[in-house]
């Protein structure tokens, strides 16, 4: 599925981003890395079983009535091989399905499935803050968890999943994610504060050259980032903001596609 060269119609793969509060999709533009149309979303079910959040997928595929074509899907876990590992924030009947085969015989498609933050770490390396960028950088998705996507040499290590660190004797997430910010009414020195935190424990451990930020709350980026102090790396928010996972999951279809292509007789 090579990219257009401007002569002719840009290249459309879709990409759905499963989230612990909603499941939004939309063609994506893989000339340009942005949305090709308006995203679509609906809320993720709860409890959010494969059967409920797979009729939240194909409700979204279904709004742009794409179906045949490959398609990109985010998970907000441990994912190898299409097949889900983890369940921290999705019900724990995921462990051990096969959520690249069921999707792609409901919708008819071949389907790629990743780590959440992974591919809006992806997006943001190749499209975002992190482009150009070939030490060590550390992509983190802030919002109901906290996802991680880390690049070395603008190589991913896949399924990092850093949000389950230690920190002050709870997982991080548990400390500075956004849902903790909002279900505790935190104010934003504070929340900026457990977030400092938590950044100067990866530092620690690995070094990074740049921190980027993404999630939803990066959009209100100027409440906090400059309230973070006392970090060597640079840290910077998201450019593709909360697009990015279908970005990343419209991109990781793309090269499957073309994977399958180059080894096909």
């Amino acid at each position: 599925m090579t990219h257009g060269n401007g002569d002719g119609p840009a290249v459309r793969v879709f990409g759905v981003d499963i989230g612990g509060s909603g499941i939004k999709g939309a063609p994506v533009d893989l000339d340009r890395g942005d949305l090709a149309e308006e995203r679509h979303k609906v809320l993720t079910p709860h409890p959010a079983t494969p059967e409920a959040v797979v009729a939240g997928v194909l409700e979204v595929a279904g709004h742009f009535g794409w179906t045949g074509r490959p398609v990109g899907v985010t998970f907000p876990g441990v994912v190898t091989d299409g097949v889900t590992r983890t369940a921290a924030n999705v019900d724990k009947s995921w462990i051990g399905t096969d959520l690249a085969g069921v999707l792609g015989e409901r919708l008819g498609a071949p389907v790629t499935v990743l780590n959440d933050a992974d591919a809006a770490g992806v997006a943001e390396m190749t499209f975002g803050a992190g482009r150009g960028r070939h030490g060590t950088v550390i992509v983190l998705t802030l919002g109901t968890g906290i996802g991680s996507a880390v690049f070395t040499g603008g190589r991913l290590v896949p399924n990092t999943e850093l949000g389950h660190l230690e920190l002050d004797g709870h997982e991080a997430e548990k400390r500075a994610s956004t849902k903790v910010r909002e279900d505790h009414d935190l104010s934003w020195p504070h929340w900026a504060h457990r977030v400092r935190k938590y950044l100067a424990h990866l530092e620690m451990l690995f070094s990074p050259e740049l921190f980027v930020i993404g999630g939803g709350v990066s959009r209100k980026a100027h409440k906090f980032l400059p309230l973070i102090e006392d970090i060597r790396a640079e840290i910077v928010p998201a450019q593709l903001q909360n697009n990015a996972g279908i970005v990343g999951a419209a991109m990781a279809a793309a090269a499957a596609a073309d994977g399958a292509a180059a080894a096909a007789p």
